[in-house]
């Protein structure tokens, strides 16, 4: 695998993040608000008219991803200070194909929704769960299989949700995740609490501090975050429900959403989202097809 995490970037992201609002109080801002907003374009080489959303630039029509900026390794910022992750792949070889111009537009997870009422954004496309949201967006078919997990220290003691009655818990905020466990009360009822956190770089931080005991997340991401950092956490076996990853469009907006699907069984069809599927995970563990 070739792409890594830049530290560093994680850092700055994580203040930037945090300077937007915090755990809950984001959802009436943007991600890229200000001066972070220029700072963060610039570094993708985009300029203000592309990030516009539904514009025309240099003759195509733009097509406008949300993305969280946090979530590698569907989507992040590298050590060159580039958007890159596996969605982002798919999503620039997609609108390559519709010929379109692709624009990465980082957001606020809290904040999607706006974003798409407000045509900032064409869709959300980055480990976007669609089990559970199918009558709220107009959505491709789902193109991986994911599950909520929880992630643990390796010396916490920990070895099954059982073992998490008295715990503190963290989740990403309005993240699948955060639902999952809202969804099942008699086992949010054996936690100490459930926090939230505005991304996933500082909940396994918050672990590793032990500020909290455990963390509650996608499957997908929580295995390419424990390889790239490194930490002594571990996924236990337990996992809290099973899901879809799809792309989601605001709610009727049918015509995009098909142009999009015909260009990922295209994708499917002719071996391409499987080579970009083996350079980020290793294997081909999409399901468009299959």
């Amino acid at each position: 695998m070739k792409k890594n995490l830049s530290a560093a970037a994680v850092l700055l992201m994580t203040a930037v993040l945090a300077g937007c609002g915090g755990s809950g109080a984001s959802g009436e801002s943007t991600a890229a608000a200000g001066s972070s907003e220029a700072a963060e374009t610039e570094a993708a080489g985009q300029t203000a008219e592309e990030e516009s959303g539904g514009q025309e630039s240099d003759g195509k029509t733009t097509f406008t991803v949300g993305f969280d900026a946090e979530l590698p390794p569907m989507g992040f910022i590298d050590d060159d200070g580039n958007y890159v992750g596996f969605d982002l792949d798919l999503a620039r070889e997609a609108a390559d194909r519709m010929g379109m111009e692709f624009v990465a537009q980082p957001i606020l997870w809290d904040a999607k929704d706006m974003e798409l009422d407000n045509g900032t954004i064409d869709c959300v496309w980055n480990g976007f769960t669609m089990t559970g949201r199918e009558d709220e967006y107009t959505w491709t078919e789902p193109y991986m299989n994911n599950e909520q997990v929880f992630v643990v220290m390796a010396d916490s003691g920990i070895s099954n949700t059982s073992d998490l009655a008295g715990k503190v818990v963290e989740v990403q905020v309005d993240s699948a995740a955060e639902t999952a466990i809202n969804d099942d009360p008699d086992l949010k009822a054996t936690f100490a609490s459930v926090e939230t956190t505005p991304n996933y770089n500082q909940a396994i931080m918050d672990l590793e501090m032990g500020a909290v005991d455990a963390v509650a997340m996608d499957s997908v991401v929580a295995k390419y975050l424990l390889t790239q950092r490194g930490t002594d956490a571990v996924i236990l076996d337990d996992a809290i429900s099973s899901e879809q990853y799809a792309v989601g469009f605001k709610l009727g907006n049918e015509e995009l959403r098909d142009k999009v699907q015909a260009a990922l069984e295209e994708m499917a069809a002719d071996g391409t989202m499987a080579e970009i599927s083996t350079e980020w995970f290793g294997s081909d563990i999409t399901t468009i097809g299959k």
